[in-house]
């Protein structure tokens, strides 16, 4: 009897890496645990034939999946089904057998193994088919939202950092989240890089350095990510709440929150990585060791939630109506504003999913966390610099300078003047700070921030 072929094992193999493996989650381990195990019954079972001596009967035999024991001639082997296919089928207790006769083995009974031990291949094809689908449009959709966000931040961050007068504390804040914005878009294409287009589809195997670093970076960068959405709240929290702070002093520590904390994590789970020896390219999250970086992300995006109510409650107290008399003015118009305002740069959407189960709608929590996420980036882009006040302000008043300066380019003693005294009329807040005392620079950066709201 000659042995199944090695294509279909191939087959089924695939066909479990694509029905269990959602996009950046990885090969469950107990699949490869199953797959592993079988390789070394195979080397037991071509070990023990070279052994043993020629016996009257069929010597044993490796068909792919199970390993037959030497049989006199006239017995029935009756074995267990191959524990790979409980991940497939629900029925238990399920057997094959083969029989010894002059001729050698028999053809599996009750039938091939996807028959006898319950695995419906039509069933399992479709929704293959199906999932891959699927699979495949969140990858484009998360693709084009990082690309967009990619843009979109690096132009901001241009502007910010050309204009100096837009040089302040909440602006150097919005500068190192726009950069974690960043850091996340780019460590996403090289981890869908690492994962999908350089030949590491193998989740059972030991990964390559490059792919195993291309991973730590993705970790480290999303998780910075969510730390500066923490310190955005942080630091919009302190300045309703606290009268007197040094802006400067705190934003050391805004600093370490945002790119310290992610770090000391991070290797924490790359050394706990290394020390188990995990197998594949450390893009699973069925690990214990998952929680490293679980656990930091869920209380980052928890607090920041206690934040957003806490500065809602403040914001509502300061919106009385006799603060908010102004013509077609509403405290609950100017409110819904600031709330929905407040969730891109807060990341409040990430709070529906953050607590459930990972296995829990899991479609929709892709679809929401994948593509909504990618495209956060382009929105707090757009809020918070592109509409920004002070930005606007600065761009207006850069453009009329360079455009007096190409009209009147010869009179430069009279474009000096006029140059100096649009300057002074159209002076955003952020101008302003370097010649104020402390406490007008706190209050002039609170103004711009909750004008924004």
């Amino acid at each position: 009897m000659r042995p199944a072929p090695t294509g279909w094992l191939c087959a089924l193999a695939g066909v479990l890496a694509c029905a269990l493996w959602p996009p950046a989650a990885g090969l469950p381990g107990e699949e490869c645990t199953f797959l592993q195990k079988m390789e070394m019954e195979h080397k037991e079972c071509l070990q023990d034939t070279q052994l043993e001596n020629e016996t009257i009967g069929c010597s044993k035999m490796w068909d792919n999946l199970t390993c037959w024991p030497a049989t006199p001639l006239g017995q029935v082997v009756v074995l267990n089904c191959p524990l790979i296919f409980t991940l497939f089928s629900t029925s238990q207790g399920l057997n094959v057998s083969r029989s010894c006769t002059e001729e050698g083995w028999t053809h599996l009974e009750p039938g091939p193994y996807h028959v006898a031990c319950g695995f419906n291949d039509k069933e399992w094809s479709l929704d293959k088919h199906q999932q891959t689908k699927f699979y495949s449009s969140v990858k484009t959709g998360y693709t084009v939202g990082y690309s967009l966000s990619l843009a979109a931040l690096l132009i901001a961050m241009a502007i910010l950092s050309f204009f100096r007068k837009l040089h302040c504390t909440r602006n150097y804040i919005h500068m190192n989240l726009f950069t974690s914005f960043i850091l996340r878009a780019v460590s996403v294409f090289i981890k869908d890089l690492a994962l999908f287009h350089s030949g590491e589809s193998d989740r059972c195997s030991s990964g390559s350095v490059g792919c195993k670093a291309a991973m730590v970076l993705f970790q480290y960068c999303v998780m910075a990510n969510f730390f500066w959405l923490l310190v955005e709240g942080l630091y919009l929290h302190t300045l309703l709440a606290i009268s007197f702070f040094s802006e400067r002093k705190y934003f050391w520590g805004y600093i370490l929150i945002g790119w310290g904390v992610p770090s000391t994590f991070t290797m924490i789970w790359t050394i706990t990585k290394i020390h188990f020896r995990e197998f594949g390219c450390w893009d699973t999250i069925d690990t214990s060791s998952w929680w490293i970086i679980k656990a930091p992300i869920l209380i980052s995006i928890l607090v920041n939630f206690i934040l957003f109510i806490c500065i809602i409650r403040i914001l509502v107290q300061k919106l009385r109506p006799s603060e908010v008399g102004k013509k077609n003015s509403s405290p609950y118009s100017r409110l819904t504003k600031s709330t929905l305002l407040l969730i891109p740069l807060f990341g409040v959407h990430y709070i529906m999913f953050a607590f459930f189960p990972d296995n829990f709608k899991a479609e929709v929590k892709l679809v929401f966390e994948l593509i909504v996420g990618s495209f956060q980036g382009f929105v707090v882009a757009i809020l918070y610099c592109f509409l920004n006040g002070e930005v606007q302000a600065e761009l207006r008043r850069k453009w009329r300078c360079w455009r007096l300066q190409g009209v009147m380019g010869s009179n430069s003693k009279y474009q000096h003047s006029l140059g100096g005294s649009n300057g002074v009329t159209s002076s955003t807040q952020v101008s302003m700070l370097s010649r104020v005392s402390p406490g007008t620079r706190r209050s002039s950066s609170l103004q711009a921030e909750v004008s924004l709201l």
